[in-house]
């Protein structure tokens, strides 16, 4: 017994000896003790201890979790703090809201430099903010500066990357640390990681940045902006494949997907799962490593076989064909895709982890799109299979608004841009949630007009609101003065008499003042008198005068009795956000002379109402003057015929949606200028010494010299001055007109509204 416990003894002892001579070292490196404990728990993970793993891989790639294009946390955060200096930022405190009270919110563009390239694309966005109306060339006014240096492109592999961009910003006296700056940016990174490192310190400037990382944004100062081509149109746009309040036919597959496989670094785990999800039938996910220079170098087994699948399906069909569109990450976490999708009325189901939406502050992405996860790949299918088909034709009918709305266009990218930083300044006048998810968008919906949803022409049917019973006409005169034409006289005393006329609004566009207040007739209703500026946008401009959600614009040659004026307001009020109203004209394609025509023949066609007799809301007055650059206004003031196009397509721009012709009791007759009554500086004509802007594109005059032949050409050269200007043409034809009840009809006069009509 005494023997057996004796080398028992000895063993365990001689066990404790060999296991310090040879595993003592190791013993030391596990953290056995409080000190090391703290260090391992500091340490990202314990396990990449070089001496335990020496022989089975490098410390680097067990940091990265076997992908060697990862970061791991403190790298991404390390990355994130070099570029981010200003982290804290928020408009509180790396704003100058100094900067914007006296004059408002104006942008201003740093001049171009000699010799300084500028990409396609950037060069786009420049023009677009130049061409809005919160342009200003001086750095004075300014509320917000653009750099003129291209910061688009700042993968340093790319021929478009700009050098030394840090010694170049800081030698700008405007600069000021970045304060009160913008920065567009539309690729930052380069392989392998693709980190958020734009090169240069950024300082307190607002980021507007594509593929935006939730954990480098900072809410409520930077702005995740959509990754776009250098294709995309500057203005005006596709339309997008599904036609507004249209029913879309029932789609060939649920669920697609068609792009680059990559087969190592960042983006590849979810592009290599992709194919587990296909079956073939209704769900098509098609990858391809055919891509880069040395693809064939790091091909694998199921390369050849997904290239052959891959050329088998068309990518625009496919999109067209398609109820939901797989949109997952890239290199980056954005991707042209997610336009495409939009634009086709495919559902983007997204698979791009921690990427900020574009326009996530005033966008509502969870009525447009599907947001998923990388890591729930395979649940995808299941999950969009379980959406009503109501729910579906919403998010439908949605892509096409927002892509109309905000993404269409590089302008419409870059003002909503502005726009959102604009309504940070005043938050109590800013744009609700609602205005930026309901038609027709916030772009056209001025909140210094007002935040109350009720004045506002486009959400009466959805929020259960009524125009107001009355109106005001608005009668634009420019008789000589010391006397009051016939016409007007009698347009007076016809209005008037309308028992939902308020008031009666006089502009005169005359330099000579207007008669006293003995020659003008006595009305029941207030008769104001307005001393124009003698220019055609004035007609437009948003008097205070003017109270009322309806106004009847008027020429003072125009005949109307007071029947037609009720039952043209009547009408009205069932669509406050059109125009409705009497004589009307129409656009046509010419494919000869390749541009628009502009005709006033009496067809069923009509896609304009003269503002000579017509009703619309007074909203499109501050929408007119507020909303439209100046470029457009003088135009209007060059021409002498413009001024009513112009208004149609303002309206048909935010309705979509024809002007309504209404019944007539005599056919209206275009009246030429009447420029030669009011001498000494007519309203529509130059100031002396000034000649008016040529219209190109114009018909030629038949009749050479006559007023008529000069204002027909000038109305055609208007129109597709303006269809440029837009980038497309945005009125709409429509064959309608409404009649009264019983209208010609063979019964008794005594049973007709309006037997005055018929005389």
């Amino acid at each position: 017994m005494q023997t057996r416990k004796k080398y028992i003894f000895l063993t365990f002892l001689a066990s404790w000896l060999l296991l310090f001579l040879f595993g003592g070292d190791q013993l030391r490196r596990f953290a056995f003790f409080s000190g090391r404990k703290a260090e391992a728990r500091r340490n990202w993970p314990r396990w990449t201890d070089r001496s335990l793993l020496k022989s089975f891989a490098d410390t680097e790639e067990l940091q990265r979790d076997g992908d060697p294009a990862l970061l791991s946390p403190r790298e991404r955060r390390a990355a994130w703090l070099s570029v981010y200096r200003s982290s804290r930022c928020r408009m509180e405190t790396c704003f100058d809201f100094s900067r914007c009270e006296k004059h408002g919110f104006k942008v201003f563009t740093y001049p171009q430099e000699r010799g300084q390239p500028v990409s396609e694309t950037y060069g786009k966005i420049l023009s677009s903010i130049e061409r809005s109306r919160y342009h200003t060339a001086n750095p004075e006014e300014a509320c917000l500066f653009i750099l003129s240096i291209d910061t688009l492109d700042r993968d340093h592999l790319s021929g478009q990357y700009v050098r030394n961009v840090d010694e170049k910003i800081r030698g700008f006296p405007l600069w000021n640390g970045g304060r009160n700056h913008l920065i567009f940016n539309l690729y930052s990174g380069t392989w392998p990681d693709y980190a958020g490192d734009l090169g240069f310190d950024i300082g307190q400037a607002i980021l507007a940045k594509a593929s935006f990382d939730t954990e480098s944004f900072r809410p409520g100062f930077d702005i995740s902006i959509p990754l776009f081509s250098k294709e995309h149109p500057q203005r005006g746009g596709a339309r997008g494949w599904l036609y507004q309040d249209s029913v879309p036919p029932r789609k060939k597959y649920l669920l697609v997907f068609k792009g680059k496989r990559y087969l190592t670094g960042i983006g590849s785990g979810t592009r290599n799962a992709l194919h587990h999800i296909h079956n073939g039938k209704d769900i098509i996910s098609l990858t391809t490593c055919k891509h880069g220079k040395d693809w064939e170098k790091h091909k694998d087994t199921r390369c050849d076989k997904d290239n052959i699948d891959y050329e088998r399906f068309d990518y625009q069909e496919l999109l067209h064909n398609s109820t939901f569109c797989i949109v997952p990450r890239g290199r980056r976490l954005g991707s042209f895709r997610f336009l495409e999708a939009l634009q086709a009325a495919c559902i983007p189901v997204l698979l791009s982890d921690g990427w900020e939406l574009p326009f996530a502050e005033a966008i509502d992405w969870g009525k447009a799109a599907v947001v998923g996860s990388e890591r729930l790949l395979l649940q995808i299918p299941s999950a969009v299979r379980c959406i009503h088909p109501e729910r579906v034709l919403a998010f439908q009918q949605q892509t096409q608004f927002l892509w109309d709305a905000y993404f269409s266009s590089v302008d419409k990218i870059v003002h909503t841009t502005l726009e959102i930083i604009k309504d940070r300044l005043s938050p109590h006048r800013s744009r609700s949630r609602f205005v930026w998810n309901a038609l027709p968008g916030g772009l056209l919906v001025l909140p210094d007009f007002s935040t109350h949803l009720g004045d506002f022409p486009f959400y009466y049917l959805q929020r259960g609101y009524s125009p107001s019973k009355k109106f005001t006409a608005f009668i634009r005169a420019v008789s000589q003065a010391g006397s009051l034409s016939q016409p007007i006289l009698r347009l007076i005393q016809a209005v008037s008499a309308s028992q939902y006329c308020a008031q009666i609004v006089v502009l005169w566009s005359c330099e000579k003042p207007p008669p006293p207040s003995g020659k003008w007739p006595q009305t029941t209703v207030p008769l104001t008198i307005i001393q124009g500026r003698r220019q055609l946008s004035d007609r437009f401009f948003p008097f205070e005068a003017i109270q009322t959600d309806a106004v009847l614009s008027l020429d003072e040659d125009t005949s109307l009795s007071t029947s037609e004026v009720d039952f043209a307001f009547l009408v009205w009020r069932s669509f406050p956000e059109r125009i409705v109203g009497f004589p009307t004209q129409s656009h046509f394609w010419d494919p000869e002379q390749g541009r628009w025509g502009y005709t006033s023949r009496w067809t069923n066609e009509l896609s304009i109402v003269l503002t000579a007799a017509a009703f619309y809301h007074r909203y499109y007055h501050s929408l007119f003057t507020s909303s439209l650059p100046a470029g457009l206004r003088e135009l209007v003031d060059g021409l002498a015929a413009c001024e009513d196009i112009l208004m149609n397509v303002l309206v048909a721009a935010v309705t979509k949606l024809p002007p309504i012709k209404v019944t007539q009791r005599k056919q209206h007759k275009e009246a030429v200028a009447q420029q030669a009554e009011c001498r000494d500086g007519a309203a529509g004509t130059p100031p002396p010494g000034q000649r008016s802007p040529p219209a190109p594109h114009s018909a030629p005059a038949k009749g050479k010299g006559t007023a008529g032949s000069r204002r027909f050409s000038q109305r055609q050269g208007c129109l597709n001055q303006l269809a440029d200007w837009f980038g497309y043409m945005p009125l709409v034809s429509s064959q309608l007109r409404l009649d009264p009840v019983l209208f010609k009809d063979q019964v008794s006069v005594l049973r007709k509204k309006y037997p005055s009509l018929e005389k």
